[in-house]
């Protein structure tokens, strides 16, 4: 009987196992109009969506792979038989190629992986990424970033060990919500702001609400920001300044703006995203003022603008990258 007609329970394996797979592709920037067309006809087939619905619930829930006990039996199975894996292996397992099927208890375990009580998360260069904290903070990594999520009953802490990231804290009078930064301590209730570590220090950039920055090196050394503002500890003599937090925080929305941005800066913020960098001549060019909006990870849409804009030939190199320099007289 059970060969005469398709097995239900069957089905909705597969349904969860390619929910995982869409949750963790859609996670990923940036996402291409061929890769969200894919995601709607897949949504399509009965029984994604619920499937894609159960995935997304897990992931917001603490604890809640405890909750399901096939994919808790499945988790936990799986972590008594794999050894560990880096991250580029864990990549290779959940971006399978052609029809290799990824086994569903990879992608469990990696399901528990993004969990926020692993308590670490990190992104590549180029990557970013968004966590969804238990107590229904939201945190977007930018590339190259690194934060450790410590949660206590009384308070609520985030390392940025490196990188950048914007908060958007969920509000609970009874913990404190702190980031830790190169010295610098930011503390908030409920609110949005964006911080990015610094070789001595932090930029905070506030977007709603409000928060207290301090060095923690100097206590005296504190400032309280009000939307728009941004101060960055590093500086000599630190002092919040009015900033177009929508520009500073442009990176969310996967562009990167630039508004007078003098070349050398501008390529030094492009070149975070590229693990084949762009190496700009020394040269008056380097100060020329660079205005517009790119694409972050887009180096030959970026390379391609400078250059005509501003005289300069870009030149291939061994290692990967381009080496932009000022064009010679009548060449």
């Amino acid at each position: 009987m059970g060969n005469a007609m398709s097995d239900p329970q069957s089905a909705t394996g597969v349904a969860d196992r390619e929910a995982v797979e869409w949750h963790v592709r859609l996670g990923e920037r940036p996402v291409s109009a061929d890769t969200l067309h894919a995601f709607k006809t897949w949504r399509e087939t009965a029984g994604n969506v619920e499937a894609y619905h159960k995935v997304e619930r897990l992931w917001r829930s603490t604890g809640s792979l405890s909750s399901d006990g096939d994919i808790q039996n499945l988790t936990q199975a799986t972590l008594r038989t794999s050894r560990p894996r880096t991250k580029r292996e864990w990549s290779r397992r959940l971006f399978p190629v052609a029809v290799v099927l990824v086994p569903v208890a990879a992608l469990a375990l990696a399901l528990v992986f993004w969990l926020p009580t692993r308590g670490l998360y990190e992104t590549e260069i180029g990557g970013q990424r968004v966590v969804a904290l238990d107590d229904g903070t939201q945190v977007r990594l930018d590339t190259d970033t690194r934060i450790r999520v410590r949660f206590a009953s009384g308070e609520r802490r985030i390392v940025l060990e490196q990188g950048q990231a914007l908060f958007t804290v969920a509000h609970d009078a009874t913990r404190p919500f702190r980031v830790e930064a190169g010295g610098t301590e930011v503390t908030a209730l409920g609110t949005v702001f964006d911080v990015r570590r610094e070789s001595t220090g932090a930029r905070v950039t506030l977007v709603e609400g409000s928060v207290a920055v301090t060095d923690v090196q100097a206590e005296t050394r504190n400032w309280r920001l009000t939307p728009g503002q941004q101060v960055q500890t590093s500086r000599r003599d630190p002092a919040p300044v009015a900033v177009d937090a929508t520009v500073e925080t442009s990176w969310s929305q996967g562009h990167l703006v630039f508004r007078g941005t003098p070349l050398r800066d501008a390529v030094a913020e492009v070149n975070r995203y590229l693990p084949d960098k762009i190496v700009l001549a020394a040269g008056p060019a380097s100060e020329v003022a660079v205005n517009g909006s790119f694409a972050t990870g887009d180096r030959d849409a970026f390379v391609a603008a400078v250059s005509d804009l501003f005289g300069l030939t870009a030149q291939p190199q061994a290692d990967g990258g381009v080496r932009l320099t000022a064009r010679s007289v009548g060449g």
